[in-house]
């Protein structure tokens, strides 16, 4: 089996509320724009946060990281781009945020989510084929 495109984005434009007086984007608003484009692409694979939990597994995240390149401002038309890139043992997601009309990238980072047994809350070190299937990957 080839390994499909794992990726998908969205547009977005920060509102007032996202930003401080200067019209900058709060950096705790860059990982709700990271949110949007997380579940979009996970819809995309039929395995959004609702699924999962059906499916008996929470994903939480539990690592974070951001590098701001260029900041975000009120009213900026911008792509923010969701690519899976690990999911052995794990849910990693790499993202881009880009200027929607210069393609120039604005910030970079990356989600780190594990799978959970929803019946026990123990982590597991695998994660569960029901994730590989609905991306269309091999297992390990």
């Amino acid at each position: 089996m080839t390994t499909p495109d794992l990726s998908f984005e969205v547009a977005l434009s920060p509102t007032f509320h996202d930003c401080d007086p200067m019209h900058v984007v709060w950096h705790g608003n860059y990982f709700k724009y990271f949110e949007v484009a997380r579940c979009a692409l996970l819809q995309r694979y039929d395995y959004d946060y609702p699924q999962m939990r059906d499916s008996g597994y929470i994903w939480p995240v539990v690592d974070a990281r951001v590098k701001y390149i260029r900041p975000l401002l009120y009213g900026q038309a911008l792509r923010v781009r969701a690519t899976i890139t690990e999911w052995e043992n794990r849910l990693k997601i790499a993202y881009e945020i880009l200027d929607a009309g210069t393609g120039k990238v604005l910030t970079r980072a990356h989600t780190i989510q594990v799978a959970v047994d929803a019946a026990t809350n123990e982590m597991l070190y695998l994660c569960p084929s029901v994730l590989w299937e609905r991306l269309g990957v091999d297992a390990p």
